[in-house]
């Protein structure tokens, strides 16, 4: 191709794929010059135009505006700055759509009213801090009447959404915050809190609580779908009452299976096991951690097996 040979306006535009009226305005922005006119008056351009328009196209491709592209190709700057510039800037606009689709996407799950999208609207746009704020005070909730002498319960329970979070994660903090912000779920965490430490005022390391018992104790029986009101239950629920029993110092006895139920009981809320599902999600901890199923399966165990109460 010769350093002289020129282009007409269609030229460029079989050349590069783009329309003639959009090469003319680039062409009048300045973007994409005419080297010169033919006699007739024409714009004509030089070899370098299809380069530039490519360059151009991908660039808009890219969402790099106007003023920018113009800027490279005339070489008044670095392309690699622009590209900087703009990749940050899209960063900014994708984090802003995540929060916005975790929202819509929790509101249309619940069949949300306005109010309800509002206040989901206001905990995604939660700075850092206040999030902290929001599960300290979910937390010291739950713990101040009986604060925890293992710091790791804490640390256990605190979520951490990360600086560039997913749209998963975004979506789970919305979910975790509005129930942080629920006084009935508060005062049935802080139940159970109480009922863990009461579980543990045995001298000694810290003890398995009575769910974390039943977990363990129950999952075969689980997996091989014994019916927990049958015969075939009852070496299950001797083993784990047993292992109770001998972590909390006391003889299997009905008082022992009482105690155990009542925990049981108040433990098979199902916004637990979607509080720990969640804070999974969000501070990118395997999941797998449900034990309503376990819970539910034991607490009909033992009920069949309680003496019926004198009336």
């Amino acid at each position: 191709m010769s350093g002289d040979e020129r282009y007409t306006i269609g030229d460029l535009a079989r050349r590069t794929g783009l329309s003639v009226k959009t090469i003319r305005y680039y062409a009048n922005s300045g973007i994409v010059p005419p080297t010169d006119r033919s006699p007739a008056g024409y714009r004509q351009y030089g070899p370098d135009a299809v380069a530039r328009l490519e360059l151009v196209r991908t660039l808009r491709d890219l969402g790099v505006d106007l003023a920018s592209i113009r800027r490279v190709v005339d070489r008044e700057v670095p392309l690699h700055e622009v590209a900087a510039a703009h990749a940050e800037a899209l960063a900014a606009q994708i984090r802003v759509l995540r929060l916005r689709q975790a929202v819509l996407t929790v509101a249309a799950g619940r069949e949300a009213g306005p109010s309800e999208v509002n206040d989901l609207h206001r905990l995604a746009q939660l700075t850092a801090h206040e999030r902290r704020q929001l599960v300290d005070d979910f937390l010291d909730s739950v713990f101040t009447a009986d604060p925890p002498t293992y710091p790791g319960v804490l640390v256990s329970m605190t979520p951490e959404l990360p600086d560039d979070p997913t749209a998963e994660q975004v979506r789970a903090w919305v979910e975790l915050a509005d129930l942080c912000r629920d006084p009935a779920f508060r005062a049935s965490m802080r139940r159970l809190a109480r009922q863990h430490a009461a579980d543990n005022d045995v001298p000694g390391l810290p003890r398995p609580d009575a769910v974390a018992v039943v977990r363990d104790g129950v999952a075969a029986a689980l997996a091989a779908g014994l019916d927990p009101t049958g015969p075939e239950a009852e070496p299950v629920v001797a083993a784990v009452t047993g292992r109770y029993a001998s972590l909390r110092g006391r003889p299997d006895d009905a008082d022992l299976r009482q105690r155990l139920l009542d925990r049981l009981v108040l433990a098979n809320d199902p916004r637990r096991d979607r509080y720990l599902d969640l804070l999974s999600v969000i501070n990118g901890w395997s999941g797998g951690g449900a034990v309503a199923p376990a819970v539910d399966w034991f607490i009909r165990a033992l009920r069949a097996r309680m003496p019926a109460p004198n009336r």
